[in-house]
């Protein structure tokens, strides 16, 4: 097996531990980034959703300072997004290069996407359901949680396997970059040196991922949808 593998993927197998590096700083890019983007952008989802009109928290201010911010910075293409945060990156993180200097910008690029699913997903609720909980005294925190997250986990699921497969793009592009990870990887062997089963390797693992992410945001979603 050895040697077949040094036959296949000479140029990888010489570099392994720069490939699980990568595999590794691609990981925690997607851990750290993720877990920050799922907090802000379910909360700007949920907030979107309740002020806009008609909505029981019901804000027109608030709705549209959140609404044309997240139309500002969904705008703005990733890799001059980059470029732009660098001070803000450096003031929070100490550094704008390597896997720290990739979460601030990965976090202000996919915070304004996950909002939008978010937002998708809870237009899906039907009407009648709020109105049944406002009849029966429901609070406002009642019906976000008890109505609209639990009514719309199959949607949210959704929206957040869509962010994810997004985010893992997000993550080699930041790598082509000097962020490290799978497309530092990838551009800095496979293309510079012209060394193609780095390349492909590189694409299998992210492929991997992405199938791995895609399969259990559709079980969750399956599961959960009425």
């Amino acid at each position: 097996m050895q040697e077949l593998l040094n036959d296949l993927l000479p140029n990888v197998m010489t570099k392994l531990p720069d490939f699980y590096k990568s595999v590794g700083e691609t990981l925690v890019m997607l851990l750290w980034s993720g877990s920050i983007s799922f907090v802000l952008g379910m909360i700007l989802g949920i907030t979107l959703t309740m002020t806009k009109k008609g909505g029981i928290l019901q804000n027109t201010v608030i709705f549209q300072i959140l609404d044309k911010g997240i139309n500002f910075f969904r705008s703005i293409p990733f890799i001059i997004l980059l470029a732009g945060l660098i001070p803000l990156t450096r003031l929070i993180a100490g550094t704008a290069i390597g896997v720290e200097g990739a979460i601030v910008p990965l976090v202000f690029g996919t915070v304004p996407f996950y909002s939008r699913q978010i937002e998708a997903a809870l237009a899906e609720l039907n009407p009648g359901l709020v109105e049944a909980a406002q009849s029966m005294g429901s609070g406002k925190l009642e019906i976000i949680f008890r109505v609209y997250l639990k009514e719309c986990i199959g949607g949210i699921a959704r929206g957040t396997t869509i962010t994810a497969i997004s985010l893992i793009g997000l993550t080699a592009m930041a790598g082509a970059v000097g962020a490290g990870g799978l497309g530092d990887f990838a551009i800095r062997f496979g293309y510079q040196r012209n060394q193609i089963d780095v390349t492909y390797v590189a694409v299998i693992v992210l492929v991997l991922l992405v199938s791995c992410i895609q399969l259990f945001g559709t079980y969750i979603e399956k599961k959960h949808t009425h």
